[in-house]
């Protein structure tokens, strides 16, 4: 049992019709006790998505105390230096409070043929780049001759103000258990259900433990989306029929629809399942119905997980 549960929450599509919306939201949160926010990574999509580094940038400027990730960031995307150095200024201008995650991306998503990049390569181009990120954060020089990337003499500054910034690796499959178990200080969920979740942690820790490394009990998280209100709702209905076809999970086990008690519920099971950090998706439509679902998430949800999972004295004054 974890004693460091944070419940933050995140998007993917932008429900705000203008930024001012959006920084309303955000400025609830942070006078919320909302642990986080976290963007989904989507650079090519018709519907409204923010560019999640550049969010992340504005996050910083924007806020003093609520943490920011990236949900996660697609690298076989990404030229790797580039990104290295945009998260290095991130969290040096937020003084230490970016949470970044790394992913292969979906091999579904349009970016890799309006991109010309060969989805087979997804997995080598990602460990590739996540070797050379931690070495460009770590190392004063680094020289590298990848079939990806290649360096001389590269160096960034200034590095990242977290001493070992942290290195979330999402994804359920095989090679993102050992992608995790190498390189990751932890491990962040999508659309797993508790049971899912269940098992890859299960399975990271034992890759952990074949490649002489750990990770802390508290960096495995979960996500899932929530709805105060019935699934009669406008919208659920396809949410969750999208959901089963992409896959092929029953959504009951995923979306907690309900009251504060079902969103509770939720959480602990995913807790009971190896999960503390949480990523948490109001779902509904339009401005007005998302500032509400997030409205009741911090009055009556929050309250009661810190309750029923208090944090030890130490950790309540570090978040002072």
């Amino acid at each position: 049992m974890t004693d460091k549960v944070a419940i933050g929450v995140g998007w993917m599509e932008l429900p705000f019709a203008d930024a001012a919306g959006y920084w309303r939201w955000v400025d609830m949160c942070e006078d919320g006790a909302v642990d986080s926010i976290w963007q989904t990574d989507r650079l090519i999509s018709k519907a409204p998505i923010l560019e999640c580094v550049a969010t992340m940038a504005a996050l910083a400027g924007r806020t003093r105390r609520l943490k920011f990730g990236m949900n996660v960031v697609s690298l076989a995307l990404r030229e790797p230096v580039l990104l290295a150095k945009q998260l290095a200024t991130i969290d040096f201008l937020s003084d230490g409070r970016l949470l970044p995650g790394f992913g292969i991306g979906s091999p579904l998503g349009p970016e890799w043929e309006a991109m010309r990049i060969d989805t087979a390569t997804r997995g080598r181009r990602t460990d590739e780049a996540l070797t050379v990120i931690k070495r460009l954060w770590t190392e004063g020089q680094v020289d590298t001759a990848g079939r990806f990337v290649t360096l001389k003499a590269a160096s960034i500054a200034p590095r990242p103000v977290q001493a070992e910034l942290p290195m979330w690796i999402g994804g359920g499959s095989e090679a993102a258990i050992r992608r995790t178990a190498r390189y990751g200080t932890g491990w962040q969920a999508g659309p797993e259900t508790p049971a899912e979740v269940a098992g890859i942690v299960t399975a990271i820790k034992a890759a952990l433990a074949e490649e002489g490394r750990a990770i802390d009990n508290d960096h495995y998280g979960a996500a899932f989306p929530y709805r105060f209100g019935s699934l009669a709702d406008p919208g659920i209905d396809a949410l969750m029929a999208a959901y089963r076809k992409r896959t092929g999970n029953d959504p009951a086990a995923y979306f907690a629809i309900g009251d504060a008690d079902t969103i509770v519920e939720r959480i602990a099971e995913y807790i009971a399942a190896g999960a503390s950090k949480f990523i948490l998706r109001p779902a509904g439509r339009g401005a007005e119905d998302a500032m509400q679902q997030t409205q009741r998430l911090i009055e009556e949800v929050l309250p009661r997980v810190a309750a029923r999972w208090p944090k030890p004295a130490k950790h309540l004054a570090a978040a002072q």
